[in-house]
């Protein structure tokens, strides 16, 4: 396809990241500019790779990633284009936020339904197929040990095992910011990080800094019950908006926002929880979109970033120009064990201000010993190998659970194969009670979390979520072969 002129791109600033990673960052961010329209033709990779002075097979890979995101489209003999259903951007979109703090103190009503599905039943041998967990069993705990080890010691030995900064260890929130930047093209420092005990924490501060009684919170009709009840106990009115294969649906979402003046909508774009369907770009851009027209917030849970098979991890919606609207929650838990605690919080200096506040009355300020411990992980580049093994089991069992359904449920159910997570959602046939399946489930020793309990209203949703991340291929096979005794009883 002839082109009058001749696009340039420029690397504006080069990270740690693979080449072809920043070169689509830089082409995702002139989309984002406006620059490059809906439907606009991309040079050819030949002429873009002399352009830029690389190799052809980096402008390969660049592309094959960004198509794979859905930012480009090819047409066969026509070349490579800008996805023509991305939403037109214009110029300067970009403005200030000013956020007050919540004062509310309105009574959380109790997650007792919550609870007790979730609650560990008292029977030998069950097979726990729960929301996406990881295996314990695969933490290095002797290099966690002497990490600890170490955290311990070197305070006592200097007397700064004291009260310290409510917003964390200073260690920690630098390697993070370190992480976040090279690794999610995030572009923050130490003071837009306040340390949570884990994602649940850094929920709960998110809504108590956006939420009081006269605002309206946004969730999915099918989300994480603990965040939507943390937006609720802080007096929050709950919306919520239905989903499909690409997201949210933002058209319902744009709907309720000429309606109600919302505050802020909580997401999980990068595998939706529970459904585990990945946010497309044009969603996302039409999201941030609305989020400045309307003036709202958004709060995205990031909580499985490290958990991706098939390509690189698409950078978070906090990784794009988003003037301020977009408060990233993290967590370090799925990647070491629940039980260590450690999450994160990434917003505004102001907004994180109002966070440190927070944590002063609720907690005062973490563990200290974890946090060296697990910056001391970062620094060595730990983490980063812990990841790395780990996320071949994960992908093993992803396999494993996979072929297991195909061969044993496929007359009772269907799904999706998730790209990332730890977790599949399944889709029973109709005229399967759901309800009564966790009972006969339950008979047979294993468990699982019907869709019900992750809806705000009271429909009979007929699918299970299936966590495989803390099952080994014995845990997998045991566990669908009760499962499958369970539908057929």
């Amino acid at each position: 396809m002839l082109r009058s002129w001749k696009l340039n791109i420029v690397l504006k600033n080069p990270s740690g990241l693979a080449l072809y990673l920043q070169i689509a960052q830089q082409i995702i961010d002139e989309i984002q500019r406006g620059r490059l329209a809906p439907s606009a033709a991309m040079p050819g990779t030949r002429e873009l790779a002399a352009k830029m002075n690389v190799n052809r097979k980096t402008i390969v890979l660049a592309y094959d990633e960004l198509i794979a995101q859905g930012w480009l489209t090819t047409e066969s003999r026509r070349g490579t284009f800008v996805s023509a259903k991305l939403p037109r951007f214009s110029p300067d979109r970009l403005s200030n936020i000013d956020l007050a703090p919540s004062v509310t103190e309105a009574p959380a009503p109790a997650l007792a339904a919550y609870a007790s599905a979730i609650e560990a039943e008292n029977i030998a041998q069950l097979i726990d197929f729960n929301d996406g967990i990881p295996d314990t069993r695969l933490i290095p705990f002797e290099t966690i040990s002497k990490a600890f080890r170490h955290a311990l010691i070197e305070p006592i030995r200097t007397n700064k095992l004291g009260y310290g900064d409510p917003r964390g260890a200073l260690s920690l929130r630098h390697a993070l910011s370190e992480m976040l930047n090279m690794e999610r093209g995030l572009n923050v420092d130490i003071d837009n990080i306040c340390i949570a005990r884990g994602s649940q924490m850094g929920i709960f501060l998110a809504a108590r800094v956006l939420a009081n009684s006269n605002q309206y919170v946004v969730v999915e009709n099918l989300s994480y019950p603990p965040a939507r009840e943390a937006f609720r106990s802080c007096g929050a009115k709950i919306l919520t908006v239905g989903l499909d294969q690409n997201g949210i649906n933002v058209n319902e979402l744009e709907a309720l926002c000429k309606k109600y003046p919302i505050s802020a909508i909580y997401v999980t774009p990068h595998h939706q929880f529970p459904t585990t369907v990945m946010m497309t770009a044009e969603r996302r851009l039409k999201l941030l979109m609305l989020a400045e027209q309307y003036h709202f917030v958004i709060v995205e849970d990031d909580y499985d970033h490290e958990f991706h098979f098939h390509h690189h991890p698409v950078f978070p919606l906090a990784s794009s120009n988003h003037a301020g609207r977009v408060i990233y929650v993290g967590s370090l838990s799925k990647v070491l064990a629940p039980g260590l605690r450690v999450g994160y919080i990434v917003a505004s200096k102001e907004i994180i201000n109002q966070c440190a506040s927070e944590v002063m009355l609720i907690d005062r300020q973490g563990n200290s010993v974890t946090e060296l411990a697990v910056a001391e992980l970062m620094d060595s580049g730990e983490i980063k190998r812990h990841i790395r093994r780990t996320l071949k089991v994960y992908s093993e069992r992803r396999n494993v659970l996979i072929q297991l359904l195909q061969d044993e449920l496929c007359e009772f159910v269907n799904f999706d194969s998730p790209n990332g997570g730890l977790a599949i959602w399944l889709r029973l046939n109709e005229g399967i009670d759901v309800n009564k399946l966790v009972q006969k489930a339950l008979l047979e020793k294993v468990r699982i979390l019907p869709a019900p309990m992750f809806s705000e209203s009271p429909i009979n949703i007929h699918a299970i979520r299936l966590g495989f991340g803390s099952l080994n291929t014995d845990e997998l096979t045991s566990g669908i072969q009760r499962l499958k005794r369970a539908l057929y009883a």
